[in-house]
């Protein structure tokens, strides 16, 4: 651990919701391992596809061959994901999924003559895409990227584009396309994460996608947070009239189980691409490229999420989540209580700005952990993500040990 920290907890086993520790705690897993886990740990089914499929084929280098759980797992991906799509990019994680929609954007560029004027990257302020330099580069300024600052491509940031801001964010972003040299514009959708869990329309990501496009330049929807179900829709982007040309996706992909990344491209995208032998190719790879057990692990947790089983369980959630935010509504120290689908968030009222290491992130994570619940704030940003499988019981025990944090005068002075 680092100096002042606590050492790590030992995690010997999990099985739906909860993490058991080598001391014998079971911890309520309330952020769904950072995410990630979607049908509860150590889910049957996909345990089973992950064996079924290691004793098939468990690695093959995907570049001149490839193999059925890719292919399932593309089309399964593309068919519920509408828009016109027509190729998967598969890579390793979240980072590198948008690492590779940020090389197609660029490249796209160069390959239809465009090369020697686009070179700028429009992204929202506040965001992050993850913590490779691409990534880096077009995300917020902050914690995360500070020792790499003279390394990074220059990005441009738009206003937030919360109500109040929502006409400002729209004019930035006008003013900077219509200068022609404008890249891509790569955003999260509905969601920013790890900003803090900040809502805002989709009326003005719509129109701003369809001012972009219109002025030949390519979106790219970070849906590695806000995919398979996170924010309500399956995927965040499903409300939109104007689809995004490039969407990277992780997280949930495989239910948790195995590390996955998918970049999905817009026909047009891959249309630029298309020609015989290497000079029109788009050269980025990984060693561990469309894993066989990860694509079939991954087909497995997608068949799971659209079922009606689980499909009822996050209504479920989602609806608990809104009478919790209703009635937290008003309170004196737990502000701005929100919720969207199986995502309930809201700001601890202490003095300081918001930011990732605000103290009262440390103070909060260690007031649930020694309650045997797993919730990991965002600087003073609270919030709650379930698996899918989490009971009405265990829900209202977060509920109440969310209460009792905030009951806690001390915590706030």
């Amino acid at each position: 651990p680092l100096a002042g920290e606590a050492p790590p907890l030992v995690v010997r086993r999990a099985l739906g919701a909860y993490l058991y520790t080598d001391k014998g705690r079971a911890i309520l897993d309330g952020i769904s391992s950072w995410w990630v886990n979607l049908h509860g740990h150590s889910h049957p089914r996909l345990v089973a596809a992950l064996q079924r499929q290691a004793e098939t084929l468990d690695q093959v280098i995907f570049a001149g061959f490839t193999h059925a759980p890719a292919a399932r797992l593309a089309r399964a991906l593309l068919s519920h994901y509408k828009g016109s799509y027509t190729r998967v990019f598969y890579s390793d994680d979240g980072s590198t999924a948008v690492e590779v929609a940020l090389k197609l954007a660029i490249e796209y560029h160069a390959r239809i003559g465009r090369s020697q004027t686009a070179r700028k990257v429009l992204a929202l302020a506040g965001g992050y895409h993850g913590d490779t330099f691409g990534a880096m580069a077009a995300a917020a300024r902050g914690v995360f990227t500070r020792a790499f600052e003279g390394f990074l491509f220059e990005a441009h940031h738009l206003p937030f584009p919360c109500a109040k801001h929502a006409d400002k964010a729209m004019e930035v972003l006008r003013r900077e396309i219509k200068t022609g040299d404008v890249a891509a514009f790569i955003f999260e959708p509905r969601v920013q994460a790890a900003g803090g869990m900040r809502i805002y329309a989709d009326q003005w990501l719509d129109e701003a996608i369809a001012f972009a496009q219109n002025k030949g330049v390519p979106c790219i929807a970070d849906e590695v947070f806000t995919g398979f179900g996170r924010t309500g829709d399956l995927f965040a982007c499903a409300a939109l009239k104007h689809k995004p040309d490039l969407v990277a996706l992780s997280k949930g992909i495989t239910g948790g189980m195995l590390p996955l990344g998918a970049t999905l491209c817009g026909a047009h995208v891959v249309d630029a691409f298309s020609a015989p032998g290497l000079s029109k190719a788009f050269f980025h790879g990984h060693s561990y490229t469309a894993n066989p057990m990860a694509c079939q692990v991954g087909v497995e947790s997608l068949s799971l999420l659209v079922s009606p089983k689980v499909t009822s369980a996050r209504a479920r959630i989602a609806a608990r989540h809104r009478a919790c935010a209703l009635h937290l509504k008003g309170h004196p120290r737990l502000a701005n209580a929100r919720a969207i689908g199986p995502l309930l968030a809201m700001e601890a009222q202490v003095p300081e700005a918001n930011h990732y290491a605000h103290p009262i992130r440390n103070i909060a994570y260690a007031f649930f952990l020694k309650r045997d619940i797993l919730l990991r704030p965002l600087g003073r940003t609270l919030y709650f993500l379930p698996p899918y499988v989490m009971t009405d019981d265990e829900l209202t025990r977060v509920y109440q040990a969310i209460e009792e944090f905030g009951a806690t005068k001390s915590f706030f002075l």
